[in-house]
């Protein structure tokens, strides 16, 4: 196998946009056509290549996402794992279908509405973000016995050796995970286990290049690759869990444990003129809010505007789309979502009517949503085969090592997706957005997310792509998806600064070198307030495949330590 890294083009049209929801999830661009090579592109290289060698040995892509998601839980473990949570895009080439795998966290069953609220009424600092009883149940090593069991070849104990063998032999640390230790250093240094693996023995942060040796992680692993994933959930090693959190504050159960199970979802599906979007549905807000806002921008004609109108446009767009969101989504299994008036075009030309060229509407204007800085933590991998099939995965334990909380003798960070629900009304949470009643929080119920794995294709090409960032993840993607269409290569998708917007706070958050100063100048004369961010966010992690040429490009965003590679 000879690996080359990549990144694709293609051309965007900014017309008209009509929504549907598909029943049986298919791509309405039907092609008989295969790829002539495979690609993979993930937050590490470790990662990417544990992927690569699975398809080498005659698995698939889905094969290789669990190998991936295994590696990354070794090192990324500030942004995924065991501990954790996330959602798989499926594309399977020979029926067309497109499959959401929800493995989302789940509020234990002694979880409650005000669980983090004070006697005073007001949110107990760090409640929901630190310590075990910040933690939901963990749905990734669920989702990899899931897949593994319908749609892969090999079994887990293949799929599974690269984590184990580099938790136990150790990986050098790099700097992004190393910066990640820095600033959790005062919360790592509180749970033995954890410091034990990533402080010196004088709970200082260990250096770029140190050896992470995870043998308590690579036990948890090989068990899950002998006994299968359900071991995490029934029987010793579960009991074990349980005990040890309730013994350290947390309130999960084995009954919460044992009832845990992935959800396959139907994606949800628009069409942009040529174009078919499979997106991520609630409890996922990405596809929602990526519909939305791509209603609204569809009523104007990008071509006859210049650059400036056009990032007021996108910012307008982001700030509508995201109070619907505050308003309307949490898990479909517990609220009812109008998700046929949101992504309907009559919804979207009602929002373009407070839409101005020249002015900014405040959020504060805008029919109001009782409800809601960006962190290194989640991360993305997109994944073609040969064969056609394609895999978007986006994992997280939300915040930077989650509740930075590891579980005696397992290895595995606990997550703090708790902070996920909308803790109270009117309050934001870690990233700064707020939520309303439907997603408050509920015995067994799937906090609101950002994630939003994706897959876009033409009759020229297809992409597939996803990013970390919290909140920004669905700017992130926005952008990326309308800059390739707009014809951007995968690496000028990738280095593209960015802009975001989340209705509340009222702000617009810059990207270091995102604007010059004519473009600063046009937004602020419009109303604007900017906020300049001292750090760059997202990871973004891409494919793309050109129909007619052949091309397949993966592309790693060089704000991570990431790696897009393509066998030839």
């Amino acid at each position: 196998m000879m690996l080359f890294q990549a990144g694709n083009t293609c051309r965007r049209c900014m017309m008209f946009l009509a929504v549907f929801l598909g029943s049986a999830g298919h791509f309405a661009v039907a092609s008989e056509i295969r790829p002539a090579h495979a690609a993979i592109a993930s937050a590490h290289p470790l990662a990417t290549r544990a992927g690569l060698d699975m398809l080498a040995r005659g698995g698939n892509a889905f094969d290789a996402a669990i190998a991936v998601s295994a590696v990354l839980a070794v090192v990324e473990p500030a942004s995924s794992g065991i501990g954790g949570g996330g959602f798989y895009l499926l594309h399977l080439k020979h029926t067309g279908k497109n499959i959401f795998i929800d493995a989302r966290e789940t509020a234990p069953s002694a979880a409650s509405r005000d669980m983090y609220l004070g006697p005073d009424g007001n949110p107990v600092a760090a409640g929901s973000t630190e310590g075990p009883r910040a933690a939901a149940i963990p749905g990734e090593p669920a989702a990899l016995g899931f897949i593994a069991k319908k749609y892969g070849r090999l079994p887990l104990r293949v799929t599974l050796e690269p984590a184990i063998r580099i938790a136990q032999d150790g990986f050098p640390l790099y700097e992004r995970l190393a910066s990640a230790i820095r600033y959790k250093q005062v919360q790592l240094a509180k749970s033995p286990e954890a410091a034990a693996v990533f402080l010196d023995e004088n709970l200082a942060p260990l250096t770029v290049g140190s050896l992470i040796r995870q043998p308590a992680l690579a036990r948890t692993l090989q068990m899950l690759a002998t006994s299968g994933t359900g071991s995490f959930y029934r029987g010793a090693f579960a009991n074990m869990l349980v005990s040890d959190i309730q013994r350290d504050g947390g309130i999960w159960s084995v009954e919460d444990l044992a009832r845990y199970h992935v959800i396959e979802r139907e994606p949800l599906t628009i069409h942009y003129r040529d174009a078919t979007l499979v997106m991520a549905p609630p409890p996922s807000s990405g596809g929602m809010v990526l519909g939305d806002a791509l209603n609204i921008l569809s009523g104007y004609d990008f071509k006859a505007l210049d650059h400036s109108t056009q990032q007021h446009l996108y910012i307008e767009s982001l700030k509508r789309a995201f109070r619907d969101r505050a308003e309307y989504l949490g898990d479909p299994d517990f609220v009812h979502i109008p998700v046929t008036q949101l992504l309907s075009v009559d919804y979207a030309a009602g929002q373009r009517t407070s839409i101005r060229l020249d002015r900014t509407l405040p959020s504060n204007s805008l029919r109001p949503a009782v409800a809601s800085e960006e962190s290194p933590s989640t991360t993305h991998f997109s994944i073609l085969d040969k064969e056609g099939n394609r895999v978007g995965a986006t994992l997280s334990v939300n915040l930077s090592f989650g509740a930075t909380y590891m579980a005696p003798g397992t290895g595995i960070f606990l997550n703090d997706t708790m902070d996920d629900f909308s803790i109270a009304a009117g309050v934001p949470n870690a990233f700064g957005l707020v939520g309303a009643e439907a997603n408050a929080i509920a015995s067994g119920k799937r906090a609101l997310s950002s994630m939003t794995p994706t897959f876009v294709e033409t009759p020229r090409g297809a992409l597939i792509i996803g990013s970390p960032g919290g909140s920004t993840i669905i700017s992130n993607v926005l952008l990326d998806i309308l800059n390739w269409l707009d014809g951007k290569s995968a690496k000028e998708i990738v280095t593209t600064p960015r802009l975001h917007h989340q209705y509340l706070p009222d702000v617009i958050t810059v990207e270091p070198n995102a604007l010059d100063t004519q473009e600063r100048e046009a937004l602020e004369r419009r109303g604007h307030v900017l906020k300049d961010s001292k750090y760059s966010w997202g990871n973004t992690q891409l494919i793309t495949w050109d129909f007619s040429s052949g091309q397949i490009e993966a592309a790693s965003d060089p704000r991570g330590f990431g790696l897009g590679l393509v066998v030839y």
